[in-house]
């Protein structure tokens, strides 16, 4: 379970992607007889259907599943709170290490019936080092000592070796999700425990402590979950669809990370040679907002090309969508630092000192949830945070940039991204978010009557306030500046924009792009998705070192496109469920439709934007706010002059009417730079300054 929550959290946190490998045989094998199986007829992949096949039963398990849910919440999660405030963390790892141990007997018969030499030999290794060194399976120093990993088999690989199928996926009271296969595996399971056939009070109870303990992994998971998907059921279908192909196709168990020599060193600099020939004699030099040759001519580089104002000495370069991804590695440990368990009610840790109020938007809508932490000064400086695209409030990029401005002294608000499902439960009916001066005056009224809340709940009143938004917020960010400049009712002294798209239209494309590069239909699509999965589950256990570093990330372009497209498709998804206001405990054939949508077809049916026709276009680009960009100081731009969303002459277009209130960064591609310190030191002088 706690795997589980590891792939979700890092696949919808940092875009992580997939790796490039030369498949085996077998595998290429597999792979075929699977692609009958995964033949979809919709516009994009549904990865549902890819991984666990036609849900038979999706009316009956979405039952199950809320109800499941509502079991966790008032049954399963306050005893879990409170073993976990009795157990500290260090207390509850030894006993799951332990338990991991004395597990030995199913993994060794998983390996023997699938006839692997190799698996037994680690595993009796594994457990005898454990066993002895390891003060009875306490600690773990096979892994930590001599970097034996556990091969984490069960009986349902087992099975699925012996070529039984799975069977139709369903939900159970109690199991959330499992197939015949697994429940038949479980069993197996079960029959190799020998604790089953000592049916003593004493036994009955160490039973139950060890299983409390390994279940309360669940809780962060199942709060992710609930609290980031407009549809738990669907991600959680997900979910369960690529961890069990991941284990049954033995993907966990091969090394996956590749020398730096096989990596994607830089782009493609043959791509303008190309473009200029398919140009010919046009002119390259002008750039016209909305000419049909704009997309080729942007590609191109300037004849005076624009100088970077801020330089990343000795920056990896891979090509831009992979550099993006190197968010990842903007982090701060100390942010969940605690000896108590995310949950238990001891635990001070920054993220757990975060709260969360709420204010009315809408009569009669849900209430909007907003995150907050406030100095004991009521008149400390306040920052105020917008993410990127689909983010909710305390995400994990929010969660760093308010430990930075806390440190210094700030109070923080957090606010979700306004094209997320939950800020469009809270919005007017007919609200669909995506025009950038519309969403931006909702945005602004939220953050006012989350400011008149503050007020009146703590009487705070901060004596200077910032505003920094990253990506899709950045531009929300700006547009609130320039509202804020005609009607100055929240008193914003500095706005602070990083990686905005400059023309929305040109973005959207590239995400269409990006989608459509792919064959709905190749079975290398399901492989390369579990790949990646598999792959950044070993990222995740080397990040846990304390030497670890990583300049340059294992992934190809192509398949980083694959990933990314996955994740803000995921996002897209949330958005029409809500606007369509499809029940979650219903059967409901709304992604018929989210599987054949573009972004372009959402802008088109709900924005009433053409962006082939270049129809209402002026609406989402920032030269609209041209007047305050040339006449005005308080704000500053980041951008870098590799983003994949944008372009060298959008940037002159935009340098030309910010002029030094735009910092350009020579390469890092879409906020792949935010964890370096060069960028770090000259964003620290903006609001360190003003403490």
């Amino acid at each position: 379970m706690k795997r589980k929550f590891i792939i979700l959290l890092i696949l919808t946190t940092f875009f992580l992607n997939p790796l490039s490998i030369s498949l085996s045989d077998e595998i290429i094998e597999h792979r075929n007889i699977q692609a009958v199986e995964t033949e979809q007829t919709s516009k994009y992949p549904d990865y549902s259907k890819m991984y666990i096949g036609e849900d038979k039963h999706e009316k009956f398990n979405r039952k199950m599943f809320n109800l499941n849910m509502k079991l966790n919440k008032f049954i399963a999660k306050p005893i879990h709170i409170l073993w976990s405030s009795i157990m500290p963390k260090f207390g509850i790892e030894r006993i799951r290490d332990a338990y991991n141990n004395i597990e030995y007997p199913k993994r060794l018969a998983s390996c023997i019936i699938q006839r692997d030499g190799e698996g037994i030999k680690k595993e009796t290794v594994r457990f005898l080092t454990n066993t002895t060194i390891g003060l009875g399976g306490l600690f773990d120093p096979a892994d930590k000592i001599f970097k034996i990993k556990p091969t984490n088999e069960n009986m349902e690989q087992a099975l699925c070796k012996c070529k039984m199928g799975s069977g139709s996926y369903i939900v159970m009271p109690g199991l959330h999700s499992c197939t015949p296969r697994s429940l038949c595996g479980r069993a197996l399971e079960a029959a190799l425990d020998p604790s089953v056939y000592l049916a003593t009070p004493i036994v009955s109870a160490i039973k139950f402590g060890l299983m409390l303990n390994r279940t309360s992994y669940i809780q962060p998971l199942a709060q992710m979950i609930e609290t980031t998907y407009a549809d738990p059921y669907d991600i959680h279908k997900k979910l369960f669809g690529i961890e069990n192909y991941i284990k049954n196709s033995n993907y966990d168990r091969q090394e996956l990370l590749i020398e730096e020599k096989q990596l994607v060193e830089e782009g493609h600099p043959e791509l303008a040679e190309e473009l200029i020939a398919e140009l010919g004699e046009k002119d390259t030099e002008d750039s016209y907002i909305g000419e049909e040759t704009q997309e080729l001519t942007d590609l191109l580089p300037l004849s005076n090309p624009i100088k970077a104002d801020i330089v990343l000495e000795g920056y990896k370069k891979q090509t831009p969508v992979i550099d993006s991804m190197k968010t990842a590695f903007f982090e701060d440990k100390t942010i969940n630092k605690s000896i108590w368990n995310e949950i238990s009610i001891w635990n001070r840790s920054f993220a757990k000192r975060i709260k969360t109020g709420s204010v009315m938007v809408t009569e009669g809508k849900s209430p909007y949830k907003y995150k907050y932490i406030l100095q004991k000064d009521k008149t400390s400086p306040l920052m105020i945070f917008y993410p990127s695209i689909g983010e909710g409030a305390g995400n994990h990029h929010s969660m760093v940039f308010a430990k930075m401005f806390y440190d210094a002294g700030y109070s923080v608000v957090m606010q979700g991204s306004h094209f997320h499902w939950e800020f469009v439960k809270s919005m007017p009916d007919g609200f669909a978010p995506g025009i950038p001066f519309k969403d931006s005056e909702y945005t602004r009224i939220v953050t006012k009557k989350i400011l008149e809340n503050l007020n009146e709940k703590y009487e705070y009143e901060p004596k200077e306030k910032i505003l920094v938004g990253t990506s899709f917020g950045a531009v929300a960010a700006l547009y609130v500046a320039n509202m804020e400049n005609n009607d100055n009712i929240l008193k914003i002294n500095k706005y602070i924009a990083i990686s905005p798209p400059i023309e929305l239209e040109y973005a959207l494309k590239q995400l269409d792009k990006n989608s459509e590069e792919f064959d709905k239909n190749s079975p290398e699509i399901k492989d390369k998705t579990a790949l990646t999965a598999a792959k950044i589950l070993q990222i995740y256990d080397l990040k846990d070192e304390d030497n670890f570093k990583m300049e340059k990330l294992p992934f190809t372009d192509e398949e980083s496109k694959l990933i990314t497209t996955f994740i803000l498709r995921q996002k897209l998804s949330d958005i029409i469920f809500t606007i369509e206001n499809v029940e979650k405990d219903k059967q409901s054939d709304i992604y018929k439709m989210i599987n054949n949508m573009s972004f372009q077809d959402y802008a088109e049916k709900y924005l009433g934007l053409n962006i082939d026709e270049n129809k209402n276009l002026n609406k989402i680009t920032l030269y609209s706010l041209s007047d305050y960009l040339l006449n005005n100081k308080n704000y500053k731009i980041y951008e870098s002059l590799d983003d994949y969303f944008i372009t060298e002459n959008q940037i002159k277009n935009l340098k030309d009417i910010a002029g030094k209130n735009l910092t350009c960064i020579d390469c890092g591609s879409h906020l792949g730079f935010l964890y370096r310190k060069e960028f770090l030191d000259d964003f620290k002088k903006i609001f360190i300054s003003q403490e």
